[in-house]
């Protein structure tokens, strides 16, 4: 499979077959002064979005090349999207599960101030934190060849969180997944919640057929808080578990995102 390479949102809009792209910057010096690619290489550039462009390097310069385009395919975001909604977690874990969630297909982040987190972002932290998560599903989804990135929200606090769940719009859960034939209607979602004790098992859990977003929330490494438990449920989650073993929480999330995705007919 061709190298897959990624520009900024926008930049092929209107790309059509026989039309150069140029893939300049971080990217184009990448693959010209590391991935060494030549004239004649096929390659793939992507805009993040869905739109894939694919086609012969017709030039290389000292840190850009020149692509003649071959094949442009869009490619239709997944409905119902799937949110992991990741608890900040000390020693990279949280990073981990960012990394995984986005090569198994997760379509947003959203970082979560639990209770138990000891991670903590603050003040200037907050963008900073946003932006290596945002870093980390950028190069994640290159990695598996993705035609979309994942978007990485601002973090939320746990009432947000609830706020969320319990509504069809708020912080959690943007309208940005519903078909264009359904704009200006507020997403649906399914909210649900890992348990390590959880009475129902998620590969038994029934996805709902007429949700726009399925929303997973993950815990820290000193899990959710029993009030947290409790509130999440008062507004609609259904708390579940993976199986009989407790998973740490930069695991949690993408194995629970393969059982969806297996639910979901997708794998």
């Amino acid at each position: 499979m061709a190298s897959l390479y990624l520009v900024e949102p926008g930049r092929l809009d209107g790309v059509g077959v026989g039309d150069p792209v140029p893939l300049d910057g971080a990217e184009g010096r990448h693959a010209v002064s590391v991935a060494r690619v030549r004239v004649g290489e096929t390659l793939r550039i992507a805009d993040g979005r869905g739109t894939v462009v694919t086609g012969a390097v017709a030039a290389t310069g000292r840190d850009t090349l020149t692509l003649t385009v071959s094949d442009v395919t869009v490619d239709a975001a997944p409905r119902p999207a799937l949110v992991l909604v990741q608890a900040l977690a000390k020693g990279g874990r949280d990073e981990m599960a960012v990394q995984a969630a986005t090569e198994i297909g997760v379509d947003r982040i959203v970082p979560w101030s639990a209770a138990r987190s000891v991670s903590r972002w603050d003040g200037a932290k907050v963008e900073k934190g946003r932006a290596r998560w945002a870093a980390i599903a950028q190069e994640a989804a290159k990695q598996a060849v993705r035609s979309r990135v994942p978007a990485v929200d601002t973090p939320v606090t746990t009432a947000q969180l609830v706020a969320s769940a319990g509504s069809s719009s708020g912080g959690v859960a943007s309208s940005a997944a519903v078909q264009s034939s359904d704009v200006g209607r507020e997403a649906r979602r399914a909210v649900v919640v890992l348990d390590p004790v959880g009475a129902v098992r998620l590969s038994a859990w029934e996805p709902p057929a007429d949700v726009d977003e399925i929303v997973l929330v993950v815990g820290p490494e000193g899990g959710i808080d029993g009030s947290e438990f409790d509130r999440l449920e008062a507004a609609g989650a259904v708390r579940v578990r993976l199986g009989d073993t407790v998973l740490r929480t930069s695991t949690a999330g993408p194995a629970a995102l393969a059982v969806l995705q297996t639910r979901l007919g997708r794998w």
